[in-house]
């Protein structure tokens, strides 16, 4: 939220940022954890432990500036390390309920399909990532009118960190299941958002999981929409960005070549425009 009101009160140039502050996590089932059962150490999100401490967390993250309440509804704490669901259906719909009342939206990070499930019945809006998502649970999401972030470009980065030689060793596992996922939200209709988690390799080639979508089966032309007007829309602010339209706010940028036809192309910015003011012209 810093970050946000220093690029608001023009302190830096930066981009227009709709933040959700701390993630909200089920207690004991995020990082860092160490396996030391003597060490309590401070985590990367916001945990909570019940439905009280969940509507605290939430109230608070509004109070100070949240523009919308992201969840965590599964993540590695199963036994063994493996993905399981961490909050009940109810946990999710209290959350989902308060950020509501306030005109907010509830978000989810979900790549089991049970995870996934409550996060739709919970009342959230998106649901990132999606591993293990198919086609009934796209389903699911189309009749609720939830959105999916398919974040192709984390899978395709961590794997490599970890030493898969992209275009030389055979295509990992969780490459092959991330495509099968993906092809199925498309033969769905669920909405298709484009978002790669960033962070999770470097900020400012967010173009890479544009590359993925088309790789993976998805026009150009789609990519692009969703990567503008349909973000925009789903996030509720669909009258404001995302479109080029009289009374809208002038943020817009001009690539070199066509990126309807080579989809590569949205990396060749050479000119970047926002709220009608130039930062970049090339």
């Amino acid at each position: 939220m810093g970050l946000k009101q220093a690029i608001e009160k023009g302190i830096i140039k930066g981009p227009r940022m709709i933040v959700a502050t701390k993630a909200i996590v089920a207690k004991g089932s995020y990082g860092p954890n160490y396996k030391n059962a003597d060490l309590d150490l401070p985590q990367g999100a916001a945990e909570v432990g019940n439905l009280n401490e969940m509507s605290t967390e939430v109230y608070s993250q509004i109070g100070k500036g949240a523009d919308l309440i992201k969840l965590y509804a599964d993540y590695r704490w199963g036994l063994g390390g493996v993905a399981a669901p961490t909050f009940s259906i109810d946990a999710i719909a209290l959350a989902s309920a308060i950020a509501k009342s306030s005109g907010r939206q509830t978000v989810a990070h979900a790549s089991t399909k049970e995870g996934m499930r409550r996060a739709v019945m919970g009342g959230v809006a998106t649901i990132e990532h999606g591993d293990a998502g198919d086609e009934e649970i796209f389903k699911l999401m189309k009749e609720r009118g939830v959105a999916f972030c398919p974040t192709l470009a984390a899978s395709d980065a961590t794997l490599q960190y970890d030493g898969w030689k992209k275009g030389i060793d055979p295509e990992p596992a969780r490459i092959t299941a991330k495509k099968k996922s993906f092809a199925a939200a498309m033969r769905s209709g669920v909405v298709i958002l484009m978002g790669g988690d960033v962070g999770v390799f470097t900020h400012g080639t967010n173009g890479r999981e544009m590359e993925l979508m088309v790789e993976y089966g998805m026009k150009p032309i789609n990519v692009l929409r969703s990567a503008t007007a349909v973000n925009a829309g789903v996030f509720g602010y669909g009258d404001q960005i995302g479109r080029l339209r009289e009374g809208m706010l002038a943020d817009l940028i001009a690539v070199t070549g066509d990126p309807s036809t080579d989809i590569k192309k949205v990396n060749a910015v050479v000119f970047v425009m926002k709220d009608g003011k130039i930062y970049k012209s090339n």
